[in-house]
């Protein structure tokens, strides 16, 4: 069995991450690590600096999770993408064909931090522009990937 689990290091992901490591540590399955960094959305000159930022803490996280799955016995393989999270994953889901697509459901609680409220207010503005404009990723690949998705609840601590 070959499972893809859509992973940026957040605490929706981490929660995503351990579902997947209880629920399936039994078949212990090939699990692919999938991280999208988007862009910063700016033009700024310091954007690609946030962008390095970003994309080296997003790597990192995700190694750092598929080396926490090997070490439980699973196969873990990593792929960074750039871009549109939900083009980007649909299309490794499309590559790699896996049986299972896992992601978090997206929710409103920011990962813990002193700035927390102002990324807690950006997020529901961004999130709010982003479904009515898009739709959520999770309701984009349930209606385009290939294979069953399953979308972890992220409310419970």
């Amino acid at each position: 069995m070959h499972v893809m689990l859509a992973y940026d290091n957040s605490r929706n992901s981490r929660i995503a991450l351990d579902a997947v490591r209880d629920m399936l540590k039994p078949i212990k399955p090939k699990v692919t690590l999938i991280s999208v960094v988007e862009d910063v959305g700016s033009t700024t000159a310091g954007a690609d600096d946030m962008f390095r930022a970003q994309y080296d803490e997003q790597k990192t996280g995700t190694e750092a999770a598929a080396h926490e799955l090997a070490a439980d016995g699973f196969e873990t393989t990593v792929l960074i993408a750039e871009g549109d999270a939900r083009k980007m994953i649909l299309r490794a889901v499309e590559e790699k064909q896996p049986d299972l697509l896992v992601l978090a459901r997206h929710s409103h609680k920011p990962d813990p931090g002193p700035l927390s409220f102002i990324t807690r207010k950006l997020d529901a503005l961004v999130e709010e522009f982003d479904h009515m404009t898009f739709g959520s990723t999770s309701a984009f690949l349930a209606r385009r990937a290939p294979c069953p998705l399953l979308i972890i609840p992220t409310h419970a601590e």
